[in-house]
């Protein structure tokens, strides 16, 4: 498994959820995980029952084994901020900047700028490593932007690295890009079985493809359940009143005459939808990527129901596939997790 876990998706389709799903999947049996966000909207915060998010780590939520999972929203003026001491060491220059708006102007103006300093901080927590040279998080999963800007915004450090030849930025942008681009990241999609998520998807994964990034799992979000079997669905998809209508008059119930129109209407509209969605995850097959499928939540997201979507995850196979190189020393042996946690602080090269 990766130690470095992207998710993407077309708004509306539950990337948020997804991801925090997953890293509490990823923090079971004492691992450790950060949850990071990228765009603003506290959506981790809310997920969790929490209050806003503030630019530091902190633990969230405690998962089955002892797990941790922390979370981070990563603000690019700070981060900016971090990236003038640390290269170029301003200090109180770099805070008069901001009292003048420059920060803001360079972060809000430039938005591959924003972008370079929000992907530059989430690859220096999956490199951190404590003074024991073992890394501070077992995984790190980032809620991405949408499916249709995911690729612009994890590409953007080989531009920069292409523009500027030498010095702090092009070595910075370079160590970014090397883990984007390696074995330690994954960029997992989230979609709906519906037409414009897929296909979006599917676009999605062929320009992650083309700038050879590494693509993982397809994520189908909220599957609702069939409620027919084969045959009942051929009986419902044909409109076969008269066959519904003796059924019911066999079952006993009274004044079946009645029932059958809006029985067959639902009946019906279900067999239809169980055959689009039959189409699309044909679509989704001919990707050819390993797909996991976690089922529709009914009355919104709590944290009992994120659990219940972390067990999903782990019962397809995620969080228990290869954890143990994610975890082990030097000979391979497996770790123990650790208490205390990393400073949020520092981009790293």
């Amino acid at each position: 498994m990766s130690r470095f876990q992207v998710v993407s998706g077309k708004g509306g389709t539950g990337k948020t959820t997804v991801a925090a799903a997953l890293a509490l999947a990823l923090a079971t049996e004492g691992r450790r995980t950060l949850l990071v966000e990228v765009e603003g909207r506290q959506g981790i915060a809310q997920l969790f029952g929490s209050e806003a998010l503030p630019y530091e780590e902190r633990a969230i939520a405690v998962a089955p084994g002892g797990g941790e999972v922390h979370a981070l929203a990563i603000d690019a003026e700070q981060a900016l901020l971090d990236y003038l001491q640390m290269f170029y060491k301003l200090g109180g220059a770099g805070r008069a900047l901001k009292k003048l708006g420059a920060i803001d102007f360079a972060t809000t103006v430039a938005p591959g700028v924003r972008d370079v300093l929000l992907t530059g901080k989430a690859c220096e927590a999956v490199r951190r490593k404590d003074k024991q040279g073992r890394f501070v998080y077992d995984h790190v999963v980032m809620d991405a932007p949408p499916t249709g800007r995911i690729t612009r915004f994890l590409n953007v450090n080989d531009e920069v690295a292409g523009l500027a030849r030498i010095g702090p930025i092009h070595n910075q942008a370079q160590a970014v890009m090397r883990v984007l681009k390696s074995p330690e990241t994954a960029v997992h999609l989230v979609t709906l079985l519906e037409e414009m998520p897929v296909q979006e998807t599917a676009d999605g994964i062929a320009e992650l493809r083309a700038a050879d990034l590494p693509v993982g799992r397809i994520v189908v979000n909220m599957v609702r359940p069939h409620l027919l079997d084969e045959d009942a669905l051929r009986t419902a998809s044909g409109g076969r009143r008269k066959e519904i209508a003796k059924a019911l008059t066999r079952a006993g119930v009274t004044g079946s005459a009645g029932l059958v129109r809006p029985l067959v209407e639902q009946a019906s509209a279900h067999a239809q939808r169980v055959g689009l969605e039959r189409e699309q995850r044909a679509v989704l097959a001919g990707l050819g990527l390993p797909t996991v499928e976690l089922p529709l939540v009914g009355e919104g997201v709590t944290l009992s129901s994120l659990h219940d979507l972390a067990a999903e995850f782990r019962k397809q196979g995620v969080g228990d596939e290869t954890a143990d190189a994610a975890t082990a020393g030097p000979g391979g042996a497996r770790r123990p997790a650790r208490p205390g946690g990393g400073s949020a602080r520092g981009m790293g090269s």
